[in-house]
């Protein structure tokens, strides 16, 4: 499959660059073999010292690739779709959308119907390999996915999901980096305050969260079996955890999350509108 591929991403922003950098990076596909487009194509001189092809036309990179990725903001989909719906070819062209709030019906209403599609949800860490991509299909068992899993399990972690759970993971996985960014940011703060300097405090809160993250992911235990570990009777964890609580840590940390859910439903709703 890898070797086949040949990636058009469409609406290169934040994103759609990540996504190309990691890529790149994993040796899954080459930079020449991927093709962004921008309508301001300065944006990404960068991209194309590094080997990528840019251009604004989006049908032209169509016709270069067979897995087309977009990536614009939902807002600017239903222009794009209307112009790239032609150049879409079934057998040909495996569509994979990263459009938050839209949902596989929606992308099927301006293209051919034949053509395979494919929702995922990544998040930025795509352009250092340590993704969480959710995808959803409405044949999980077909190429569309295949190809879907090849491009985002060389740039991270995948798991295939019910499409009604897209919005839930636009929350907690692609949301979410900001959310445990601001709590690596709140660590590095109190870091700072028991008196390290700032550089000090985030480099040491940051390795910490990226350890803690390994320990789960490698030992595949519940976060409190962990905890358990470092806590001891009377101790400064569990003294320190226990004042976390009392001030709504967790509390606050669900609450943005379903928040943020909750807003990913709505721009749902308001797209079928």
């Amino acid at each position: 499959m890898k070797d086949k591929l040949k990636i058009a991403i469409l609406g290169a922003g934040n994103i759609g660059t990540a996504i190309a950098h990691g890529l790149a990076q994993a040796g899954t596909v080459s930079a020449d073999r991927i093709t962004l487009t921008r309508r301001k194509t300065h944006f990404l001189d960068d991209m194309k010292a590094q080997g990528f092809a840019v251009c604004a036309d989006n049908k032209e990179a169509i016709g270069k690739s067979n897995v087309v990725i977009v990536a614009v903001e939902p807002q600017q989909l239903d222009e794009l779709l209307s112009e790239i719906g032609p150049a879409l070819k079934a057998g040909r062209h495996i569509l994979i959308s990263v459009v938050s709030g839209v949902d596989l019906a929606q992308l099927r209403q301006k293209i051919d119907a034949r053509v395979e599609c494919v929702r995922a949800m990544p998040n930025t860490a795509t352009a250092v390999r340590e993704s969480m991509t959710c995808l959803a299909s409405d044949d999980s068992e077909g190429e569309g996915i295949a190809a879907a899993k090849a491009i985002f399990d060389s740039v991270g972690q995948t798991l295939v999901i019910d499409e009604e759970l897209m919005g839930a993971a636009t929350a907690l996985g692609a949301c979410g980096v900001a959310f445990f960014l601001r709590a690596i940011r709140a660590a590095s703060q109190g870091g700072i305050e028991i008196g390290f300097h700032a550089e000090d405090a985030l480099a040491i809160a940051a390795q910490t969260a990226k350890g803690a993250a390994t320990l789960l992911l490698a030992h595949e235990k519940h976060p409190e079996r962990e905890i358990d570990r470092v806590t001891t009777p009377r101790g400064c964890t569990i003294a320190g955890l226990n004042q976390m609580e009392h001030e709504g840590f967790s509390s606050a940390m669900i609450k943005g999350i379903t928040v943020s859910a909750e807003k990913a439903s709505r721009l749902l709703a308001v797209g079928k509108d």
